[in-house]
């Protein structure tokens, strides 16, 4: 299917789980080396508490319903973007960070572990700038990280 047969919308309350779903399938094939410091049912309470109620988040959805995506900005934060990975390479991430770009026209800052190397591949082609290295001591997982810099 491709990323046009995708319609990516606001997230609602029932959308919780599933897009809990797909960061939880996300991050164990995109980043099987970093420890989560949270189990699945903390995630999934999370996303139905926190996420989906306190913060912009976006899911990306299917004719027939199916989340394939989510994406959260928290103000000029992109703090979550995470695709069903059967769907990366099909052009939803690309849709998502336009559409982050558009909710934050005066710029965007995000965090992606240092061992991610296909998201910094990913980010610095829609024009993020690598600023900030860290040893992970200021994230949950404890794992080195980099901040990127969207400026327009």
């Amino acid at each position: 299917m491709s990323a046009d047969a995708v319609v990516l919308r606001r997230a609602s309350a029932a959308d919780a789980r599933a897009a809990a779903d797909v960061w939880l399938r996300s991050f164990a094939a995109a980043l099987p080396t970093v420890s989560r410091p949270r189990a699945d049912a903390e995630v999934r309470d999370y996303f139905r508490h926190v996420v989906v109620v306190r913060y912009e988040t976006w899911v990306a959805g299917t004719a027939g319903g199916e989340i394939v995506g989510v994406m959260v900005l928290e103000g000029g934060e992109l703090s979550q973007l995470y695709l069903a990975p059967d769907r990366r390479g099909t052009g939803i991430g690309d849709r998502f960070v336009a559409l982050a770009k558009e909710r934050c026209p005066a710029g965007l800052f995000l965090w992606t572990f240092q061992v991610n190397t296909p998201a910094h591949r990913f980010y610095e082609r829609h024009g993020f700038r690598a600023v900030e290295w860290t040893d992970g001591a200021r994230n949950e997982e404890r794992e080195p990280d980099v901040r990127y810099v969207w400026r327009p």
